[in-house]
């Protein structure tokens, strides 16, 4: 008797739907993915992809096209917007980097992934209204949304939100939880530059404010910015408020900013979950990505526990209902997974922040600054390390 070909709906088009796509795919499912958006594509600037997220890549075999794309980068430490080190992290012996890191533009990684998609059902322009979880004992799952050609209902095996900070799915599975201002926006930007920044990257602490810039390829760097903005605030022009917000910091910092394009400068407000969702499972629906666990950027894991996510969702409940796991402890399984994990990863980022963006007052930051040159850069790499040394389950 040949078994009924197994279908998932994924609801969300970006790095963790996309992921959660090519990863089901490789177990043999198929696979509908449905993005609001007129267009399956990716807006933004750049991330880092750490060694999780490669490790996570890898399980789609493009974790070689990822660096052929992307920059290696080192992790250099942090600095003060005087340019002064306040943490040198050291290279291992060989005087290599100690963790492996691509900086790569948003856009060439959403590429990549859509290659990886190849198989997959992408529906564009298609608005979300109603999910029903449905019984992974029983009744299946059905999401029923518009599209330029009307409404349809899709039923599945499995339903993915990966759908972001505003998800449809979890406002109507989970809808006590939703998105808090984190008191903080950010700025982003995209330049064309072979020389003022290197493969090194640095943090650079503020002030109430953290700098970054990430080189993304030869000729071009990614830099960000996550400083105090009252939620509503808006400006006439980006990059002049950029500008002048640091035109005293040490070099290259206001150079970087005056090469890029006005065009080329965006800001958003940031934006975490709360309270923190109890399970990311309800009936024959799981949440990924921002949807179920969005988070403050400094310690730059959000594009890198999505990447994670997703290929769990093949791994942990994919693969495993294939081998005759029942749906139900699937779920259940990869909720004890990727909940705790997740979770950690938001604490940490928040943690991280109180002790850097979120520093403001000139005996505040000097403390900071004391504490942190006293601080030995060795075991402190180390810890955060941790986080970096997940790999996929196999």
């Amino acid at each position: 008797m040949i078994e009924p070909e197994r279908t998932a709906v994924i609801i969300g088009g970006g790095i963790a739907g996309l992921t959660a796509a090519a990863s089901l795919l490789r177990q043999g499912w198929a696979v509908t993915v449905l993005e609001q958006a007129d267009r399956i594509t990716e807006v933004g600037a750049g991330l880092s992809i750490t060694s999780n997220g490669l490790s996570a890549l890898a399980s789609l075999g493009i974790d070689s096209a990822v660096r052929s794309a992307g920059y290696p980068l080192r992790l250099a430490g942090t600095m003060d917007h005087r340019g002064d080190w306040l943490m040198r992290i050291p290279r291992n012996r060989s005087g290599e980097p100690a963790q492996e890191v691509y900086g790569i533009h948003r856009q060439q990684l959403h590429r990549l992934l859509r290659k990886a998609t190849d198989g997959a059902c992408l529906v564009s322009g298609a608005q979300v209204s109603r999910i029903y979880p449905g019984d992974p004992d029983g009744a299946r799952a059905s999401v029923q949304c518009s599209t330029a050609h009307g409404t349809r209902n899709y039923e599945a095996d499995l339903v993915v939100g990966a759908d972001g900070l505003r998800s449809t799915l979890r406002n109507q599975v989970a809808p006590a939880t939703s998105a808090r201002y984190s008191g903080k926006s950010a700025w982003r930007g995209i330049v064309q530059d072979d020389s003022l920044v290197s493969g090194d990257f640095a943090v650079i602490w503020g002030p109430g404010t953290e700098f970054g810039a990430v080189r993304i390829s030869a000729d071009q760097v990614y830099w960000y910015v996550y400083t105090h903005t009252a939620e509503k605030t808006r400006w006439p022009n980006e990059k002049s408020a950029a500008g002048n917000y640091f035109s005293g910091w040490a070099a290259p910092v206001p150079s970087l900013i005056d090469a890029t394009t006005a065009d080329q400068v965006l800001r958003h407000n940031v934006y975490s979950l709360a309270p923190r969702l109890t399970t990311y499972v309800h009936g024959r629906t799981v949440l990924i990505g921002d949807a179920a666990h969005a988070m403050v950027p400094t310690m730059g894991q959000g594009a890198n526990s999505s990447l994670e996510d997703g290929v769990c969702v093949g791994l942990l409940i994919g693969r495993a209902v294939n081998a005759g796991t029942p749906l139900a402890i699937a779920l259940q399984r990869f909720d004890a997974q990727r909940r705790p994990r997740t979770q950690q990863i938001a604490r940490r980022s928040h943690a991280a922040g109180l002790l850097g963006a979120d520093v403001r007052g000139r005996f505040a930051v000097a403390a900071r600054n004391a504490l942190m040159k006293s601080v030995p850069a060795g075991p402190a790499a180390a810890a955060g390390a941790k986080i970096l040394s997940w790999r996929v389950p196999l």
